[in-house]
């Protein structure tokens, strides 16, 4: 079964978190929701972290492990990513997730965290117009899509787009998969 996580907090814009989180419950995989010291939150149109009796414990920010996941993803909302990408733990977890060419997909103000992270520089990728001078300043080519794939790292202009930004998540992580099977067999 694939892993994600959903790297948030405070102030998340709830159509990103809500949406990626069912999304990945609904096609099996295991999902866990990081946010600072494993605290509570509330997006910025008042739904809460957890979201319902059924999920999973939030996990602390140094919890994180980029041996547990298949992918993480990183939502918007502003006030969220702007908090997260001055935590430590979760750029080096980020850092770690694209050393390991695991996918690292940042939605809306997102893609925040990756500039910080530093995993954006060579890349090609899409960003909110909030961010486009932060992404190109962080050494991506930025063009103007709705959703951009280049290798493991994934990027959304606005969240939208995140059905098809979720279709990108699900296709890159089964193509890696594949990637690693067929190497083992090679190998």
């Amino acid at each position: 079964m694939p892993s994600a996580v959903i790297v948030t907090g405070p102030g998340f814009q709830d159509h990103d978190v809500v949406y990626t989180y069912y999304r990945l419950i609904e096609e099996g995989w295991h999902v866990d929701v990081a946010t600072r010291n494993g605290a509570d939150a509330v997006g910025k149109y008042g739904v809460p972290l957890p979201m319902d009796k059924t999920a999973r414990p939030l996990v602390a920010f140094d919890r994180l492990d980029a041996d547990a996941y298949d992918a993480v993803i990183l939502t918007g909302g502003h006030e969220a990513p702007d908090r997260v990408r001055q935590d430590a733990h979760v750029l080096a977890f980020v850092r770690a997730m694209d050393a390991a060419g695991k996918v690292v997909a940042g939605l809306c103000h997102g893609p925040w965290i990756m500039v910080s992270a530093g995993v954006l520089k060579g890349r090609t990728a899409c960003a909110y117009i909030g961010l486009r001078d932060d992404v190109i300043n962080a050494g991506a080519e930025v063009v103007d899509s709705d959703v951009i794939v280049d290798g493991h790292i994934i990027t959304c202009s606005y969240y939208a787009y995140v059905g098809r930004f979720m279709q990108q998540v699900f296709a890159t992580v089964a193509a890696r998969a594949g990637e690693r099977t067929t190497e083992r067999a090679a190998a």
